[in-house]
């Protein structure tokens, strides 16, 4: 029987990035989820913060050279891969000179987000799918991690939907204690109308907040998880009314397999 494969997209992976209660489910997980039969792949952005040097990060010529059109400019993806030992496991990491050469995550030294977060979360996005696509490799489960993702389920059920690679793919999001105060740009809803994204399917972040974003990512997941303890209770309201499969927020020694059950009962 042909191995199940699950996609794990991260905003932060531990060792690269400081421990948190995302960057350590997002190193952990995968391995698990490799462990109990499955076959994985995990990708997270390039911050500048991520020492390429001590943590051996190398570009992938074979899958770098694309551009991907962000508000209507053309941006280079660059592709470099990691390997923890350890685990047997590869991280991918997508880069970008415009969007990922600052030595900081998603806020500037004085605490402000980076005005361009909402494309840089778009470029992350797209530059996921467009390189699993150019691996030819067809995940069964995409799990998305951290409100960077947002916009992966939104790509995947509609500028992805016809490719045959993603056509079955289910999509999971988890949603953690991780929001933030002041909104993206308000040109975001406008931005992503296009490819196959129509300003119905976006109309939920006309005001792109925290909550907003995590409901739109709900509306093109096929299942929801509750991954801290304390989450936003109107999201966490959102999603139950969706009807969609829900799993509640589980114990740290029992949730790999809680999660492995939740990827199957979704197949």
């Amino acid at each position: 029987m042909e191995k199940k494969k699950v996609l794990f997209v991260s905003q932060e992976i531990t060792p690269y990035l400081p421990e948190t209660e995302i960057s350590k489910i997002s190193r952990e997980l995968p391995q698990g989820i490799q462990e109990r039969g499955k076959e994985i792949r995990t990708f997270m952005p390039r911050y500048g913060c991520v020492n390429e040097r001590r943590n051996q990060l190398h570009e992938v010529i074979r899958l770098t050279g694309m551009n991907l059109i962000i508000d209507d400019t053309d941006h280079p993806l660059i592709i470099k891969v990691a390997s923890i030992q350890s685990a047997r496991m590869q991280i991918y990491f997508i880069d970008n000179e415009d969007y990922f050469q600052r030595k900081a995550t998603l806020k500037n030294p004085d605490g402000q987000f980076f005005e361009d977060n909402d494309e840089r979360a778009m470029f992350f996005a797209r530059g996921v799918l467009e390189t699993v696509q150019k691996l030819r490799w067809s995940p069964d489960v995409i799990h998305c991690h951290g409100w960077f993702t947002s916009f992966v389920p939104l790509y995947v059920k509609r500028t992805f939907k016809d490719n045959p690679l993603f056509s079955n793919s289910k999509v999971v999001t988890s949603i953690y204690d991780n929001e933030f105060d002041a909104p993206l740009n308000p040109q975001l809803k406008k931005k992503l109308i296009y490819d196959s994204i129509s300003e119905r399917d976006v109309e939920s972040i006309s005001e792109p907040s925290y909550e907003n974003l995590m409901r739109l990512a709900i509306d093109f997941s096929d299942g929801v998880i509750i991954g801290s303890e304390k989450v936003n209770e109107k999201v966490a309201a959102y999603a139950q009314s969706t009807g969609k499969p829900m799993l509640g927020h589980q114990p740290a020694d029992t949730y790999m397999d809680a999660f492995n059950e939740f990827y199957d009962s979704l197949l």
